[in-house]
């Protein structure tokens, strides 16, 4: 079940976290250099990374709109973006470009670039296994998304905003793993259960320094939070798919290479600050990169 390219028709705009190269945790650079390629500072275990073709398989677990199913697929398909599509010019932000720190990761390992496709995409609207799930059957929706005839190499699985899954908002806002040789990502809707810990900085934060949420870029904070943690765990999964690729020591605890950037989306970031970010005249949505 496909969904119009609307990329060709629209501007997609978008919230990304920074990833971690030099000095962007810092926000030492303008947003136009985000996606210069300073030093690496992620070191690499010499173990397999997503190369080549990506294709990705979407379980819309519980009910999603045609909209909210068409920011999240449009991002994806936004990071290789066709020939027949418009590209941006050089000097604006865009997922392309944000994308392309990635590729520095798999050129430094000696891989090939990452190409995102999306291969398929099923709907359970009925949430088939409850609206409770424990983190073990989040695994079994990826492994049967995975199993699936025609599906991709990796599984993103997706639940709603009235779907509680053991563990969200406490200790994180989405996971990435391998089921055998089968990478998956899981990313929830926090709009109704925690859009201060989930959607920050869409939404006002539920503790720390308080200062007004931004604008959602495509108005719809709990999907547009998705996209930034989606987008982050999407980087982690094909620089460290099964734990022995790249990773960052911080603090001693080593990390994936986005999770190291963690609340840092433009220049002079700072802890309950975002960093300095583009804003649309039209709507007053943030971003930091164009689909």
């Amino acid at each position: 079940m496909g969904f119009p390219l609307s990329l060709q028709w629209l501007v997609l705009y978008l919230l990304l976290l920074q990833l971690s190269l030099a000095n962007l945790c810092s926000g030492s650079r303008k947003l136009a250099a985000l996606y210069q390629p300073p030093p690496m500072v992620a070191k690499y275990h010499n173990g397999l990374l997503l190369e080549g073709d990506l294709s990705v398989s979407i379980l819309w677990y519980g009910k999603f709109t045609p909209a909210q199913k068409s920011i999240v697929s449009d991002f994806f398909l936004s990071l290789t973006p066709q020939q027949t599509q418009q590209q941006s010019p050089s000097s604006v932000p865009s997922t392309a470009k944000w994308w392309s720190t990635v590729q520095i990761y798999m050129q430094k390992a000696g891989k090939k670039h990452t190409r995102v496709v999306l291969a398929s995409q099923l709907d359970d609207e009925s949430c088939t296994m409850g609206k409770l799930l424990k983190r073990d059957q989040i695994t079994e929706l990826a492994q049967k998304l995975s199993s699936r005839s025609g599906a991709g190499k990796l599984a993103l699985v997706l639940t709603a905003q009235d779907v509680a899954v053991e563990g969200f908002c406490i200790s994180g806002c989405g996971t990435h793993g391998s089921v055998g040789q089968h990478a998956y990502i899981w990313v929830g809707n926090s709009a109704s259960q925690c859009p201060g810990q989930c959607a920050w900085p869409l939404h006002q934060p539920i503790y720390g320094p308080q200062s007004a949420p931004l604008g959602a870029p495509n108005g719809d904070v709990g999907v547009d939070g998705m996209v930034i943690n989606a987008a982050s765990l999407l980087a982690g999964t094909v620089t460290n798919p099964f734990g022995d690729g790249y990773t960052v020591d911080t603090a001693g605890a080593p990390t994936d290479v986005a999770s190291a950037c963690t609340g840092s989306f433009g220049k002079g970031s700072l802890p309950g600050y975002a960093g300095e970010l583009l804003v649309d005249s039209g709507t007053g949505a943030s971003y930091n990169a164009e689909g």
